[in-house]
């Protein structure tokens, strides 16, 4: 039980089991057990396919990433798991790390944040995007009674349209270009479109769908001065704009979010342990649930990630099971 095994981008499309000895245990430090790991499609498969710029290499590492870009990379950053080792407070305790996707590893106590009782394995996996949506929420800084537009009904979009229809008032659109998420966005307490068939004139837009033509249905639906936040990440691909048209005469803006940094405005008062406990807790709402899809043993994963890359459609939150 000194050995773990973990997933390595080999080369740029090709992925791989390894396996490394264990050492041994420093003061402050845990033994974490993997129970499950989820698979963030959108980050993880372009690192996959190798397409992180070099301008990125450093601002992209992951907690305990081994490797660098564009590979070999151990690259991964959702694990619910179990202490099986380390100071008595802790041994037995379920906890969540921002570690690539191993078996066993090792972590400084300071690296895990406890996973509420109420929150099964699976779902705590789903913490990460969470942190994502949480911050894409601040950023968009939504209002008491807004016409709030999500463009993209992936995890991410769909777990930012799920906080904000619990806002008062609030009247959350997910749009997606794949009709069977009706049924996704009846459950978060959204109502759903086709791009481009609903009312427009939101008071604030939030693309995550990966797509530039998502981004451009995010513009044309923006009412007047509204915000559009760009949640997607494109790596190394170039991003078309449709800045022509009303885009001006509509006073719209165009923010980034990202999930790196907490907004400027709450930094001084949010730690990023902080943010990443109130997304363990507002995963206790069992409708998310419903994000996650289908569930792979670790040696499958090299497998799995080549067809993610390859054709995600479909695809939510897949999560990888450790025996």
């Amino acid at each position: 039980m000194d050995e773990s095994r973990a997933f390595w981008v080999a080369a740029p499309s090709r992925g791989e089991i390894r396996a490394k000895r264990l050492r041994s245990l420093a003061s402050g430090e845990l033994l974490i057990r993997a129970r499950a790991s989820a698979i963030s499609r959108g980050t993880e498969t372009l690192v996959f396919r190798g397409e992180v710029p070099p301008s990125e290499w450093q601002r992209m590492r992951c907690p305990f990433q081994e490797g660098d870009f564009p590979a070999p990379v151990k690259y991964g950053y959702a694990v619910a798991g179990i202490v099986e080792d380390g100071p008595s407070e802790f041994c037995g305790r379920r906890v969540f790390c921002l570690h690539p996707h191993q078996d066993r590893f090792i972590v400084p106590e300071g690296a895990v944040v406890a996973i509420p009782d109420d929150v099964p394995d699976r779902r705590a996996t789903l913490a990460a995007n969470m942190e994502t949506a949480i911050n894409g929420l601040w950023d968009g800084a939504p209002g008491l009674g807004d016409r709030i537009a999500v463009v993209g009904a992936g995890v991410v979009g769909a777990l930012v349209a799920g906080l904000a229809a619990r806002l008062p008032g609030a009247e959350v659109e997910l749009i997606d270009i794949d009709p069977s998420r009706a049924t996704l966005a009846a459950a978060l307490g959204c109502c759903f479109a086709i791009p481009l068939q609903g009312p427009g004139e939101a008071d604030l837009v939030i693309h995550a769908s990966g797509n530039p033509d998502g981004l451009a249905t995010a513009l044309a639906i923006a009412g007047f001065e509204a915000t559009v936040v760009e949640m997607s990440w494109y790596g190394t691909r170039v991003v078309p704009l449709p800045l022509g048209g009303a885009f001006h005469s509509r006073r719209l803006s165009l923010r980034s979010s990202q999930v790196g940094t907490v907004p400027a405005n709450r930094r001084k008062r949010w730690s990023r342990r902080r943010r990443l406990a109130l997304a363990l807790s507002l995963l206790r709402d069992p409708v998310f649930e419903l994000l996650l899809s289908g569930e792979t043993d670790l040696s499958a994963l090299p497998e799995l990630m080549a067809l993610l890359a390859a054709a995600p459609a479909g695809a939510l939150c897949h999560t990888v099971r450790y025996d």
